[in-house]
């Protein structure tokens, strides 16, 4: 079968490359890729800056359906819809799997660098990872739910967002962006995207377009529009997307007191300075977030179906397995938001708003 693999270590060693089809083993399903979406883990890979054990193929961001159950399987049939919880290899016992948080267990080795992953014709994955999706979701709808579930955990599940809310999104990537429809999806009264000069043409075009009021740093004082917005008191949730050294210390002068900090971005291993007593005296509450709890998962699949997050509006690229490197190349270059790798020519070709089984 055809696989898109990271070959070894270094810069670059990714290809398309025929592989042995795998069988699955006992607790697995057997799954036909219709799509995988392309995240920022999988350009870290390419460029040597995040874990992962070569040879791998690349993506986590699959769905698909099941085409053979291995032995011991009791909840899926053939023909079943799916997509993925990326959790696998927890090992099971440590004090954080017990308290049902495999999801940061230390020993997780997820598809895509710490395990085959979905940027290939099949996969073999965990049944009581998968879930159900209904009939009428697109495939297109479906390769974005791992990423929405990402933005349901850290803003719904975590950051309590509720009606009323006014929200500040710092960086207006995929995931910012997401986290402004899941805030708006949750009653957020007011939504601001700040974003760079260089976020103008595509991202912050692109929130606008969504319906959300933007800010670009240089053309106005995103905490001056804040203050303005919210009668000099604050926003009651800041979301960091960015890692940007800037954006992180404009933090304390965004929330208000007794606000909340949501943490998403990464600074890609930068020590940042920060105004530490300006951030404790806004007395807020600060959470730091990677991946996705098991309760979110429904959730979103659920908001992404009922169009409240219509996230497949973010795909700007859909290219068959053969052409990822331009998928990679314009995320890279900030002219891609989401991009989707198709194994199959027909899943490609075919009305993404009619893909439904």
């Amino acid at each position: 079968m055809k696989a898109l693999v990271k070959t070894k270590k270094g810069v670059g060693f990714i290809e398309v490359r025929q592989v042995p089809e795998p069988t699955p083993g006992p607790g697995e399903v057997k799954i036909k890729i219709a799509a995988c979406g392309v995240c920022g883990t999988d350009i870290h890979v390419r460029h040597d800056s995040f874990p992962y054990w070569p040879p791998v193929i690349l993506g986590h961001e699959f769905t698909g359906t099941v085409v053979e159950l291995g032995p011991e399987c009791c909840s899926l049939q053939e023909g079943d819809r799916v997509v993925a919880e990326p959790h696998t290899r927890a090992c099971g016992h440590c004090y954080l799997c017990r308290t049902g948080n495999i999801q940061i267990c230390a020993e997780k080795r997820s598809p895509g660098w710490g395990i085959d992953g979905g940027m290939a014709e099949y996969i073999c994955y965990p049944e009581n990872l998968l879930h159900r999706i209904p009939a009428g979701m697109t495939w297109d709808q479906a390769a974005v739910v791992e990423p929405v579930a990402n933005a349901v955990t850290d803003l719904l599940l975590r950051s309590k967002v509720v009606a009323g809310d006014t929200v500040v999104i710092q960086g207006p990537g995929p995931i910012g962006l997401m986290c402004a429809m899941v805030a708006r999806a949750a009653g957020a009264r007011e939504i601001l995207v700040i974003g760079t000069p260089g976020d103008v043409e595509l991202r912050l075009a692109t929130a606008l377009d969504l319906g959300f009021r933007t800010v670009i740093i240089g053309d106005l004082d995103p905490v001056d529009v804040v203050m303005d917005i919210t009668q000099g008191i604050g926003a009651d949730l800041v979301v960091e997307c960015s890692g940007s050294a800037e954006a992180i210390s404009m933090i304390p002068d965004l929330v208000r007191k007794k606000g909340r900090i949501c943490v998403i971005g990464l600074t890609g291993g930068r020590e940042i300075r920060v105004p530490w007593d300006k951030f404790a005296f806004k007395v807020a509450e600060l959470s730091f977030n990677l991946s996705t709890e098991y309760e979110a998962w429904d959730r979103t699949i659920a908001m992404i179906h009922s169009g409240q997050v219509p996230a497949e509006r973010l795909i700007t690229h859909r290219v068959p397995i053969e052409n990822w490197r331009t998928v990679f190349d314009d995320i890279e270059n900030l002219m891609a938001l989401k991009g989707l790798i198709f194994p199959s020519l027909e899943d490609l070709l075919g009305d993404s708003n009619k893909n439904k089984e």
